[in-house]
C-alpha cells in the first residue's frame, strides 16, 4: 500500500536528491505549475538536489529553452537529463549504423547535434530514429503502418528516444514516440528505449549527479517524483529508488475528487491494474 502524504516536505529530509519528472508534474506542456515550482525551489534551499528527469527526446539544452520559453524559473533545478541525452550517448558508440530514418517534427533535430549520423530515406537508411510523430496533434499510430511494414522487410531497428505512450498538454491528450515503438513491436519490429523506465536514463543521472555534486548519492537517497506508473514508478523501482507518484498528472480525472483530494479507493485499484507500488503518493506536487 502506498501512504497518501500532504506534501513534499513530509518526507524531503529523507532524501539528499530528487528525479522530477516534468510534463504532468514539474508543467502541463503550456506553463509550470506554481506549486510544484516553489516545491522544488524550497527542497533546494534546504540543500537538496533536483534534476529534472525526463523522457523529452532532445537534449537537456534544448529542453532548457523549452522550459526557458514557458516562464520556467532556473532556480528549480541543478541539472536536466533528457531521453534524448541517453539516447544520444547510445547512439555515440555507433552499435546501429550511420544513417537514421527520422521520425519526429523539426524541433528534435537537436538529437543529431555532434553525431556521426545522417538523416536518410526510409530505403536507404540503417535505422529508424523515432523521437515521436511528425504532427502530434493531427496524427496517430495507426498513420504509421506502411513505414512499420518497409521497416520490418528490411529488418530495420526502431531507436526510441521517448518511451512514453501519451502526454498532456494543456487539456489535449497527445501520443508520443513510445506509442510507435509500441506499435512497431507489435508488427514484429524490434525497438529499443534509452529513458523512463529502461536503465540507461538512470545511469546517466547518478553520473551528472556527481559531477553536479561532486559526491556520489546511494539511490536509497534518491526520491523519483512523477505520474507514469509504466514510466516514472516502474523505472524507480526497477532502478532501486523510492518514488512518490502524483496523482494529478495523467490520472487526474479518475484519481482525484473535486476538491483535487486522492481517492483512496480509486488509487488502490489504479496502481494495482498498473501492477506498480509506489511508496507515497501525493495529489500534485507541492
Amino acid at each position: 500500500m502506498t501512504d497518501i502524504i500532504d506534501s513534499l516536505s513530509d518526507i524531503s529530509g529523507r532524501y539528499d536528491a530528487v528525479l522530477c519528472d516534468l510534463w504532468g508534474v514539474y508543467h502541463n506542456g503550456v506553463r509550470p505549475h506554481e506549486a510544484a515550482v516553489a516545491a522544488l525551489r524550497a527542497y533546494r534551499e534546504r540543500g537538496g538536489i533536483v534534476a529534472l528527469l525526463t523522457n523529452a527526446p532532445r537534449p537537456d539544452f534544448s529542453v532548457a529553452k523549452q522550459l526557458a520559453a514557458m516562464g520556467a524559473p532556473t532556480d528549480t533545478h541543478d541539472l536536466i537529463v533528457t531521453s534524448g541525452d541517453a539516447t544520444i550517448a547510445a547512439l555515440q558508440q555507433g552499435d546501429f549504423g550511420r544513417s537514421a530514418y527520422h521520425i519526429g517534427p523539426q524541433r528534435d533535430y537537436d538529437l543529431f547535434d555532434g553525431l556521426p549520423i545522417t538523416r536518410a530515406p526510409l530505403a536507404e537508411a540503417d535505422f529508424i530514429l523515432c523521437s515521436g510523430l511528425f504532427d502530434d496533434a493531427t496524427e496517430s499510430p495507426g498513420d504509421y503502418e506502411d513505414t512499420y511494414r518497409i521497416a520490418k522487410q528490411r529488418g530495420l531497428a526502431m531507436v526510441c528516444a521517448n518511451p512514453d505512450i501519451v502526454v498532456d498538454r494543456g487539456e489535449r491528450r497527445l501520443y508520443c514516440g513510445g506509442a510507435l515503438a509500441q506499435a512497431y513491436e507489435q508488427h514484429g519490429g524490434v525497438a529499443h528505449y534509452f529513458g523512463k523506465p529502461h536503465r540507461p536514463i538512470y545511469d546517466l543521472a547518478l553520473q551528472r549527479i556527481k559531477q553536479t555534486s561532486g559526491k556520489t548519492i546511494a539511490p536509497a537517497r534518491i526520491l523519483a517524483i512523477g505520474d507514469g506508473p509504466a514510466t516514472d514508478v516502474k523505472g524507480a523501482t526497477d532502478n532501486g529508488f523510492d518514488c512518490l507518484f502524483i496523482a494529478a498528472g495523467l490520472a487526474a480525472e479518475t484519481l482525484l475528487d473535486a476538491q483535487n483530494a486522492v481517492i483512496p479507493s480509486r488509487l488502490t485499484a489504479y496502481l494495482a491494474e498498473h501492477d506498480v507500488a509506489p511508496q507515497k503518493t501525493l495529489a500534485f506536487l507541492r
